[in-house]
């Protein structure tokens, strides 16, 4: 029995996209260096590290944190910009608390193209929040994730919260 479609018009590009090579350059270094930060969606800067919304998310809220150096390996880090990158982890799962109100998060940093790494060359984690009973029959039978927020509303929070967290 056919079922109706689900449209999800940003995967496209996703889809159909060139893959970044090591010759493309990175797109964590290409938003490091714009200053457009709405367009790229980086949420936040730190002194070692900064924060941008997965424009593919799992889930709503789906955030990436990643050094400001293009390095691989949690090896290549030194103490202050992992020191950086996990106190914005830490303010991030604040802001989202506050913002998007989950029950919970899956943190976590794929190390190495096999185990998963989109991206091996520009080590960073993934915040992603969860909420009780987000898996549902859409992801249940259908396999697919309904995100209920556009990148560019939730963006919006996010400023709007860091705003107020950081006294502005």
């Amino acid at each position: 029995m056919p079922s109706d479609p689900l449209w999800a018009p940003w995967r496209l590009s996703y889809i159909t996209a060139t893959k970044d090579s090591e010759a493309d350059g990175c797109f964590l270094c290409r938003y490091r260096d714009s200053r457009d930060d709405r367009e790229n969606f980086v949420v936040a800067r730190g002194e070692h590290s900064f924060v941008v919304l997965n424009r593919f998310p799992y889930n709503n809220g789906h955030l990436l944190v990643a050094p400001l150096a293009h390095k691989a390996e949690l090896s290549d880090l030194d103490d202050a910009e992992l020191l950086t990158c996990m106190h914005q982890l830490r303010q991030m799962v604040d802001v989202l608390g506050n913002t998007v109100f989950p029950h919970g998060y899956n943190v976590g940093s794929n190390l190495g193209q096999v185990a998963g790494a989109g991206l091996p060359g520009h080590l960073h984690w993934h915040l992603v929040p969860r909420w009780s009973g987000d898996t549902n029959f859409m992801t249940t039978i259908g396999d697919v994730t309904v995100i209920p927020q556009s990148l560019a509303a939730l963006y919006e929070l996010l400023q709007q919260q860091l705003g107020t967290a950081d006294g502005a």
